[in-house]
């Protein structure tokens, strides 16, 4: 009987957190892709939309979760991290700063996750693909565009030098490195224009300051490498009151009102230049990637130069599109809501069916119960008068003393954690040699999922799993380095380093010593 009112106890729990779990699994997609974007803005948020609305587009299950870093460096490597916690299938990453966000990058591939650079690269060649524009044709198409078409000014000037400033991003990111190589190959070879480059950040402020600064410089051309600072290159002529500005040319070419194309067409830019965004595009890289269907490793998105000859007809295009993309988007919350909708009847009619089966089983083992709590009352009663026989009688009381076991002798008490923290070492040292052990497989050996492995380890010990065991082969190596003859190289590898320079610079984090320099000392 007491089994019985055990699996009572077990079944109606478990009608209670079955509807639950069954809202967890209908919540599952299939393919979850998280997006690190280094920073904010129109052209940004313009990709974001284009990749959420993508995420039906391509008849596969996918989730596409967006973090946005906000132009901090620090930040954004601490939601790649936590994006590769929330069990995601594939990263795609704009880097802030190139070699900042180059460790989390091979941290991220370490854990057998792909990794897509979207816009920008970082300093690393740990990644699986590429896809966005060619800055660096950018620059160049720029510049040819100022050569060929602006240089009739030269005439007009009486044959002086054609004046260009360059106003680049902050050159440690890519993009802005990129732009500037490509623009500055053309002017180097160009002997009657006079050029110079300054450095900004990426903002409107950026460019209005810069050109605030150069009030004395009777430059032709502007060429910012963004539609922001552009348009803050523009404000600063206005404000200096200057009779004949610069032709300024920016980089984004979005559509709407007080954009770049816009700008343009009302003439307060002299051009601007499409950097192209198509977020349907990265997600259908992803779904090839993750799928294993063929996929090119790098993949350019082509630009235009918009100018006064083309504004019209592209403005025009530009515009349609960006109606197509918000109707759509539109589309996709529509969609959302429906499927909320009809998971939510689903889920209903779901527990309505399981509360059925749960009474009726109820039913069952309570009618079960009764017959049964009979036939045990009368094998109660028949054992009580044998064991009151056993107790009266001398000899079965000595009897019954060989079978019992000894206070002293009975095992320690030992709480739970230290019990976890044992098997959890064991499992750990026995799999350390293995470089791509994933938290998957040690929480699968510690019998509880990756989530629970996280949270319980950050508890008992403050660290991630990952950094545990990462602290656990380097702790291991620091004895085989002391006590063994054996090789950096063969050591790195023992206790589980896909490679030993990554192993030496990981241990001279830890102990402030390079592996040689510990061999050195235990000569």
């Amino acid at each position: 009987m007491p089994k019985l009112f055990l699996r009572m106890k077990l079944l109606l729990p478990a009608a209670v957190f079955l509807p639950v779990l069954a809202s967890c699994s209908d919540g599952d997609a299939a393919y979850k892709i998280g997006v690190s974007q280094c920073a904010g803005g129109i052209w940004r948020e313009k990709v974001n939309s284009e990749m959420l609305a993508a995420q039906h587009l391509y008849r596969r299950d996918v989730e596409v979760s967006i973090a946005d870093a906000h132009d901090d460096v620090a930040l954004q490597v601490h939601q790649i991290d936590s994006l590769v916690e929330s069990g995601i299938h594939l990263l795609v990453v704009a880097p802030g700063e190139s070699e900042a966000v180059a460790d989390a990058i091979v941290r991220v591939r370490r854990c057998g996750i792909p990794v897509v650079f979207f816009d920008r690269k970082a300093d690393t060649d740990e990644y699986t693909a590429f896809i966005g524009g060619d800055n660096e044709a950018v620059g160049r198409d720029v510049g040819n565009y100022i050569v060929g078409h602006l240089k009739q000014r030269q005439g007009e000037g009486g044959g002086r030098k054609l004046r260009v400033l360059e106003i680049t991003g902050a050159m440690h990111s890519s993009p802005a490195q990129d732009r500037h190589r490509g623009f500055s190959n053309v002017m180097a070879i160009c002997p009657d224009v006079d050029y110079r480059y300054v450095e900004s950040d990426w903002t409107g402020k950026g460019g209005y300051e810069t050109v605030l600064a150069e009030k004395d410089n009777d430059w032709d051309v502007v060429f910012c490498h963004n539609d922001g600072m552009a348009d803050g290159a523009c404000q600063a002529y206005l404000d200096m009151g200057t009779a004949e500005p610069a032709k300024v040319i920016g980089v984004d070419g979005m559509p709407g009102k007080n954009q770049g194309i816009d700008y343009v067409e009302k003439g307060r830019f002299h051009a601007t230049y499409i950097y192209p965004t198509h977020g349907e595009e990265i997600v259908k890289l992803a779904l090839q990637i993750l799928t294993g269907e063929p996929y090119e490793r790098e993949n350019v998105l082509q630009g235009m130069l918009v100018t006064p000859d083309n504004v019209t007809m592209t403005a025009l295009t530009s515009n349609e599109l960006m109606s197509q993309v918000n109707n759509l988007v539109t589309i996709h919350d529509k969609l959302e809501e429906s499927l909320g909708l009809y998971n939510t009847q689903h889920k209903a009619l779901l527990v309505s069916l399981l509360s059925l089966a749960v009474l009726i089983v109820a039913l069952l083992l309570i009618t079960r119960a009764l017959l049964q709590m009979r036939r045990t009352l009368r094998e109660r009663q028949a054992m009580h008068e044998e064991e009151t026989l056993f107790y009266t009688n001398p000899d079965s009381r000595r009897l019954k003393q060989v079978f019992e076991m000894r206070e002293e002798d009975l095992p320690a008490v030992r709480s739970q954690d230290a019990i976890f923290a044992e098997t959890l070492n064991k499992a750990i040292r026995q799999n350390m040699s293995n470089p791509g052990l994933k938290m998957d497989e040690l929480g699968e050996k510690m019998g509880i999922s990756r989530v629970q492995l996280y949270r319980k380890v950050k508890a008992l010990t403050g660290l991630t799993p990952v950094e545990l065991l990462r602290q656990m082969r380097l702790q291991q190596a620091y004895v085989l380095l002391s006590t063994t003859c054996k090789t950096v190289n063969e050591i790195a590898y023992e206790v589980g380093f896909g490679t030993p320079g990554y192993f030496s610079r990981c241990f001279k984090h830890q102990y402030g010593k390079y592996p040689t320099e510990l061999r050195e000392l235990t000569k």
